[in-house]
């Protein structure tokens, strides 16, 4: 499956934007998909993560009520809603997919279980 990330760009503290991953080769159903982020200098950290039928969401406690995952898959398209956007969000956003998905409700924040990524979408918070 390929994954394609796209809605990064500039806002100011305090505002909002909306990352979409769209998936193309494979449905995106059969997939858990995750949200991760890369600082400068820093390395990739978990952001969220949702089951295949979207029933179960994860976030990453800094992004707890500001950050909502969610997924189309009859669109094949996993988003990420971001509010209260802080300078210190300001990362490359990825999107993945876990075909597996064994023991994913533990595994979830772990990039090594993922065996797809997008090329990553970037998003600046100005302050």
């Amino acid at each position: 499956v390929q994954l394609q990330a796209s809605g990064g760009g500039v806002v100011q503290t305090g505002g909002s934007l909306r990352l979409s991953c769209a998936a193309s080769g494979r449905a995106l159903r059969k997939y858990q998909l995750g949200w991760f982020r890369q600082a400068p200098g820093k390395e990739r950290e978990f952001v969220a993560a949702i089951t295949t039928g979207g029933l179960s969401k994860y976030y990453a406690d800094s992004m707890k009520g500001r950050f909502t995952i969610s997924r189309d898959n009859a669109k094949n398209t996993v988003y990420l809603q971001m509010n209260s956007l802080e300078p210190e969000d300001t990362a490359v956003y990825y999107c993945a997919a876990d075909l597996r998905g064994e023991l994913f409700n533990s595994r979830y924040s772990r990039p090594d279980i993922y065996d797809y990524w997008g090329q990553g979408t970037l998003v600046t918070v100005s302050s």
